[in-house]
C-alpha cells in the first residue's frame, strides 16, 4: 500500500514569535542573528521555556528525583489511539465517568487525545488560560488504571487551571482574583473543590504516561476516530519538557493501522 493514500493531520498549535503563552514569568524571545540582505543566510535564535504552545511534560517538571524527557521509552510516542470529544464549559472538570463513556472506547495501550472544545479559544486571553476546563486527580487516575500510553489535551495544562499556581497552589496565587470570582459564583471557597496542586501532572507523569498540553490544529477533524499518532520530543538531556509536533494519521481505505505490543 502506498503511503500517499494516508491522510495526515496536524494537532499542534503554531509555535514561535507572538504565540500565546501560559501566564508565568518566563517569556519567549526570537532574535534574528543573520538575514539574507546582509549575510546571505537566515539564522534565528530562540530563548524560551519549553512549556509553551503544544509541548510535552516530563515527570521532573513537577516532582523532584523523577525521570527527564529522554527517560521516556520511544514506543510511548507512536502508536494507535483515539481522539475523544468531552465538551466542557468554563471551569468544567473532566471526570472518570466522562472518560469511561467516551467514544471510540479508550483501550489499554491507547494514545488518547481529549477534545474539550477549548482549543477554539487558543489565544492571549483568560478564556483559554484562566477559565478553561481540565483534568483533575480522579480522571488522571482513571487513565493510569486504564494503562493508556500517552495523553494529550486541548487546554492550557494537564491540570485544570484552578489546580495550578494561578490560585493558591505552589508559588501562587498569580491570579488571586480567580479565587474571589469562583467563591462568588459557587458560594464556597475555591480550595474546597481544588485542594491539590497539579495532581493530574503528578499522577500521570510519575506513572510513566507522557502528557501533551495545548493540542489543537486539526483536532476536530479526527475527533471520534481511531487513528495512528506520532509525537516525538527532541533528545534533550535532562530536559523537563519539550515543544513538540503532534501528527495523526488515518487511512481512508482502512488498510493501514499500526499496533504495538508494548
Amino acid at each position: 500500500m502506498s503511503t500517499e493514500t494516508l491522510q495526515y493531520f496536524n494537532l499542534s498549535q503554531q509555535w514561535g514569535h507572538g504565540m500565546p503563552e501560559w501566564p508565568s514569568s518566563a517569556s519567549l524571545n526570537v532574535r534574528t542573528l543573520q538575514f539574507h540582505a546582509k549575510d546571505g543566510v537566515s539564522v534565528k535564535e530562540i530563548e524560551a521555556s519549553m512549556h509553551r504552545g503544544t509541548h510535552m511534560d516530563a515527570p521532573i517538571h513537577v516532582l523532584e528525583n523523577t525521570p527527564y524527557i529522554t527517560d521516556f521509552e520511544l514506543y510511548k510516542f507512536f502508536g494507535t489511539g483515539v481522539a475523544v470529544s468531552i465538551p466542557k464549559e468554563k471551569w468544567g472538570v473532566i471526570t472518570a465517568d466522562d472518560l469511561e463513556a467516551a467514544t471510540p472506547k479508550i483501550r489499554p495501550n491507547d494514545i488518547v487525545m481529549i477534545n474539550t472544545g477549548a482549543h477554539h479559544y487558543w489565544g492571549d486571553n483568560d478564556d483559554y488560560f484562566a477559565y478553561s476546563p481540565g483534568l483533575y486527580k480522579d480522571a488522571a487516575q482513571w487513565l493510569v488504571d486504564k494503562q493508556v500510553k500517552l495523553v494529550g489535551i486541548d487546554v492550557q495544562a494537564l491540570d485544570h487551571p484552578l489546580g495550578t499556581k494561578l490560585v493558591s497552589h505552589g508559588t501562587g496565587p498569580s491570579h488571586p482574583w480567580l479565587e474571589k470570582e469562583y467563591a462568588k459564583e459557587k458560594g464556597h471557597p475555591l480550595l474546597d473543590d481544588f485542594p491539590l496542586w497539579e495532581p493530574a501532572h503528578k499522577v500521570m507523569l510519575t506513572a510513566g504516561i507522557p502528557g501533551i498540553e495545548n493540542v489543537g490544529g486539526d483536532l476536530d477533524k479526527i475527533t471520534g476516530k481511531r487513528c495512528t499518532f506520532m509525537c516525538f520530543p527532541f533528545r534533550w538531556f535532562e530536559g523537563e519538557g519539550c515543544g513538540i509536533r503532534v501528527v495523526a494519521v488515518i487511512d481512508p481505505e482502512q488498510k493501514f493501522r499500526f499496533e504495538t505490543g508494548q
